[in-house]
Order: structure tokens, then C-alpha cells, then sequence
């Protein structure tokens, strides 16, 4: 069984029947194979896994709390790429137990205060309404 990483941003609405056609037509692979093809949103706090197994078609999706999927380098142009296990699971693994990468908003009455917080950056937006 191989992972294929989806290289464009994904819109998470997708359920089997697009996100199969998305392997199919762009990504040139076949279903049938067994192998698992992995979908991340533009903000990197969704994943979405597709399989077939011999019931048929089988999605795993997951939407992290906070934190973002760290996404593994690739080539300019490329449609896909092809993951380890072990890559899969560190992309998880990072975006939950790294800190750095964390975004909370806070809802006081009227005002939103969202607070993006690396290493390097505090951005506070405030808004009325």
C-alpha cells in the first residue's frame, strides 16, 4: 500500500464520488489498487484519507483543533507525491504537539479578537460589529 499526497488545496465539502474523480483525472491513479490518496484543506487544519477496500469506498477525515499539518516539500508542478507511513503520521503528530503553530480566537461581546501565534509573530485583529 502507497500514500499519495494531493499537492493543491482541497475543499473539504468533496465527499467520494469528486474526490475520486480528483484521483482519477488529476492525480492519473486507480482506486482499485488499495492504495490511499490524502487530501488537505488551503488552511492545513483538515485531512481527508481515501480508500477502497473490498466494501467499497472509504473516506477518514479528520479537523484539528487547533495547530496546521505541516505538509512535506514538493516538487513545482508536481500533482502528487508519494508518502511513508511514518511521514503521514509525523504531519499529524507535529501540527498537534507543536505549540508555535496555534490559532485562537476569543469572542468578547461585540468584538473578535483572533491571535495568530508563532515564534515570530503576534497579529491581533479587531473588529466592531
Amino acid at each position: 500500500m502507497r500514500y499519495w499526497l494531493f499537492t493543491e488545496p482541497t475543499d473539504m465539502r468533496k465527499s467520494f464520488h469528486m474526490l475520486s474523480g480528483i484521483v482519477n483525472n488529476q492525480m492519473s491513479a486507480d482506486l482499485r489498487n488499495g492504495d490511499v490518496f490524502i487530501f488537505v484543506n488551503k488552511n492545513r487544519n483538515r485531512i481527508k484519507l481515501l480508500r477502497k477496500e473490498p466494501g467499497g469506498l472509504v473516506i477518514y477525515a479528520m479537523m484539528l483543533d487547533y495547530g496546521r499539518l505541516r505538509l512535506p516539500s514538493v516538487e513545482q508542478g508536481a500533482v502528487s507525491r508519494t508518502l511513508e507511513w511514518r511521514d503521514l503520521a509525523g504531519m499529524i503528530r507535529h501540527a498537534i504537539e507543536d505549540p508555535n503553530y496555534r490559532l485562537r480566537c476569543l469572542r468578547s461581546g461585540s468584538v473578535l479578537v483572533c491571535v495568530a501565534v508563532s515564534s515570530y509573530l503576534v497579529v491581533r485583529n479587531r473588529g466592531t460589529g
